[in-house]
């Protein structure tokens, strides 16, 4: 793998391509080119093959890109071409939610352990999962070699858990509560927002009253 600083943009690109050449392969397409990937991507051809690149040479002048190999490289590039395991906080409907990825995930980052500290939570059922009281959890990160958390508590309640993740020795955490959480530099942390996402979807819709609003401002 080349040594080069790769932006965050590319990265999750990744992800994207990997879906699409396992949806080809389902299909039984052997080879694909960066042309027909723009296509289905919407993207500049030029910039896959730049994306691509950057790990290394995967495709052939001509032929385009073998797609079992190409899908074999990108989930090595993602680490995900080993087990990786996940623990989640938060058993409530996002939290259940969340857990049905174990059912229909062909990946090997698993959710492993669930928790929550809600005396009518603990003990329950999740997908064969059982939710473990909080003051479990970092005995649970180490004796799995949990690497990834998930938060899916209430806001007042995330930075909480984020500290616990991180003294228990998560590398990475995905957040879904409504909150800006601070964590050391070594840990990564990824938002998932719904409000900010629903938000900020709603600028770009075309309503009828928007030519109104614009006069009301003149």
């Amino acid at each position: 793998m080349k040594q080069a600083k790769i932006s965050e943009a590319v990265v999750r690109r990744l992800p994207i391509y990997l879906q699409v050449l396992n949806e080809m392969h389902a299909r039984e397409i052997q080879t694909v080119s960066s042309q027909e990937l723009g296509v289905k991507l919407d993207l500049n051809p030029a910039q896959i093959r730049k994306d691509l690149a950057y790990f290394g040479e995967f495709g052939r002048k001509g032929v385009g890109y073998d797609v079992v190999y190409l899908i074999e490289k990108i989930r090595q590039i993602l680490k995900v071409d080993q087990p990786i395991k996940v623990a989640l906080v938060g058993a409530g409907n996002l939290g259940h939610a969340l857990c049905n990825y174990n059912k229909y995930s062909k990946d090997n980052m698993q959710i492993t352990a669930v928790f929550d500290d809600h005396p009518s939570k603990i003990g329950m059922h999740i997908n064969n999962l059982k939710v473990l009281p909080m003051s479990e959890l970092s005995m649970t990160v180490s004796v799995q070699n949990i690497r990834i958390g998930i938060i899916t508590v209430p806001a007042f309640e995330a930075q909480n858990v984020a500290n616990q993740f991180v003294e228990a020795g998560v590398e990475g955490i995905l957040n879904f509560a409504p909150a800006i959480l601070r964590v050391p530099d070594a840990v990564r942390i990824h938002n998932a927002d719904f409000t900010k996402e629903l938000l900020s979807l709603a600028y770009y819709l075309n309503r009828e009253g928007d030519a109104q609003y614009e006069s009301d401002l003149d």
